[in-house]
């Protein structure tokens, strides 16, 4: 089905959108200086407790932005080039779980569809990357609860040539000019910021597919929307023959649209079934993230790998893998939030959500869940508080 075309959100928006908008942090807040003692023995036996396969879709082509997942993996896994897919045993802190785990591409290998979509269509997936807004959109029809945040910021962003707009700073910027913005047509930011006048509807192209070609096309002139760890180094560094693009960009996040991006969840309806397994699994998943953090390069060197295996048009190579550690620590996409927990939500920063969605979707004639509240959507009952990247005491 074509999606409509949506109309601008009402003006009033706008108030509600700036008071809504916020940091990844609260003051206050308190950092651990030490990682937690890491578990071992029984907690990291998942045998009998969990599925004998765990399975992990995610939205994209294998990629270091999400190296925590990948990090689960023990050596030397199954790379199914044909079904795009990773399999091996599930390891905890070198300990084998007594699982296998099986981290599924998206985007392209499930024809550009929602994760959500793919969940309900198959039902042998365990966990799948979902964003916030997606769960929002979708939480009447096919409702997900996400269990655990190994990003804390979203890499989602707008980026655009510096040569060819070097009078631009932030996303309102492009929104004063005729520029084109070309995104992936899914994704319901857009629509966030047409309704709190950062952009005009006119402008807004959502042919995106995640490669460069109209980019370039365009020597620079749209903006183009992507990943902050990926699309500015590629079109930096890897166009070969085809020129290179200095840029700047401004998260999503930054405009006060703060969802939790590809946040992993599960279906609603198998919240009781998993909890067992969810209680051993969520800080398995929490400490993978902080271990690959620490120590990516094994994980990355994975990632470059399984990417050449694939063929297909995404590639990756070892600067692009170490730009998007990188980018991660210093933008503070993978971080501990306002706490000293790494993965937990903050239901505040949910419900921010829930405001600004509610009318961008009513535009949509799409029916919510009466009654949405952050606790239909996230959870941490499952979350360690103990586990979180090591900081320096202020």
């Amino acid at each position: 089905m074509r999606p409509r075309k949506l109309v601008p959100v009402a003006a009033g928006l706008t108030l509600l959108l700036a008071a809504a908008a916020c940091s990844s942090s609260d003051s206050g807040s308190t950092e651990n200086s030490a990682p937690a003692p890491k578990a071992s023995g029984a907690a990291l036996t998942l045998k009998g407790t969990c599925p004998d396969t765990i399975v992990i879709q995610t939205d994209w082509f294998t990629e270091s932005e999400y190296g925590g997942i990948y990090q689960l993996l023990g050596p030397n896994p199954t790379i199914d080039t044909k079904k795009k897919l990773l399999r091996g045993p599930l390891v905890a802190s070198g300990q084998d779980t007594g699982v296998q785990v099986e981290i599924r591409n998206g985007g392209p290998a499930i024809g550009y569809q929602t994760v959500t979509a793919q969940m309900y269509a198959d039902k042998s997936i365990t966990l799948g990357q979902v964003n916030t807004d997606e769960a929002v959109a979708n939480s009447k029809s096919q409702p997900t609860i996400a269990v655990v945040a190994p990003l804390e910021i979203s890499p989602l962003m707008i980026l655009w040539g510096t040569k060819a707009h070097p009078d631009f700073n932030t996303i309102a910027d492009i929104g004063q000019t005729d520029t084109k913005i070309l995104y992936y047509q899914a994704d319901a930011y857009a629509q966030y910021l047409i309704g709190a006048g950062l952009v005009r509807a006119s402008q807004m192209d959502g042919s995106y597919d995640g490669t460069p070609a109209r980019f370039v096309a365009s020597r620079g002139t749209i903006a183009n929307a992507g990943f902050a760890t990926s699309e500015p180094y590629i079109f930096k560094n890897e166009l070969q023959g085809k020129g290179s693009f200095d840029t700047r960009l401004q998260l999503i996040n930054d405009t006060g649209y703060p969802l939790y991006s590809q946040a992993l969840s599960i279906r609603a309806e198998d919240k009781d079934k998993l909890a067992p397994c969810l209680k051993k699994l969520i800080p398995i998943v929490q400490q993978a993230s902080v271990d690959f953090m620490a120590n990516p390069g094994p994980t990355n060197q994975l990632v470059i790998s399984t990417v050449k295996k694939m063929k297909d048009f995404w590639t990756y190579s070892p600067g692009m893998a170490e730009y998007a550690v990188n980018t991660l620590k210093n933008l503070g996409l993978v971080s501990n939030g306002p706490d000293k927990t790494l993965g937990n939500f903050q239901d505040s920063r949910v419900q921010r959500m829930i405001d600004i969605l509610k009318p961008i979707y009513a535009t949509q004639h799409k029916e919510l869940k009466a009654d949405l509240k952050p606790s239909d959507l996230v959870t941490n009952e499952y979350i360690n508080p103990a586990i979180g990247l090591p900081t320096t005491s202020k």
